[in-house]
């Protein structure tokens, strides 16, 4: 068997083995009912927040948010963020949650756990988009 051959084989091979092994890391959007469905595994999950339900006291624990969320599909959870509120959360239009449910609840205890959708400052007025466009250019 020519050398040629030999490297294109091994090449080959280790392209399948780097492909194979990143094949767990892609992270599929999941509904309330399918996160509820896999308890302690790390899932992600878009929803929009209910605000009624917010407990949120800096004072006695400001690594400590509850809030209820919604997906499309009118299913709702609890969900329990190990650290301080984001900014604005509450003008959100939709949160991307990545955790786990743990005993009923969604445990976020990653930093970067909640993302935050926030509405375009420009949604209602396409001018005032074009105008800021041309005033940039």
């Amino acid at each position: 068997m020519k050398k040629i051959y030999i490297v294109a084989l091994v090449v080959i091979a280790v392209v399948i083995a780097l492909l194979i092994s990143q094949l767990g890391n892609f992270s599929t959007y999941e509904t309330i009912a399918t996160a509820k469905a896999k308890p302690g595994k790390i899932v992600t999950v878009i929803a929009k927040l209910d605000t009624a339900t917010m407990d949120y006291d800096p004072i006695k624990n400001p690594n400590y948010l509850a809030f209820e969320v919604q997906d499309t599909l009118g299913s709702r959870m609890n969900v329990v963020y190990h650290f301080e509120k984001p900014m604005d959360m509450e003008k959100s239009e939709r949160i991307v949650l990545k955790g786990k449910m743990e005993n009923g609840v969604f445990q976020i205890r990653d930093q970067s756990g909640i993302l935050i959708k926030c509405p375009s400052k420009y949604k209602d007025d396409p001018k005032a988009a074009r105008n800021n466009l041309n005033a940039s250019l």
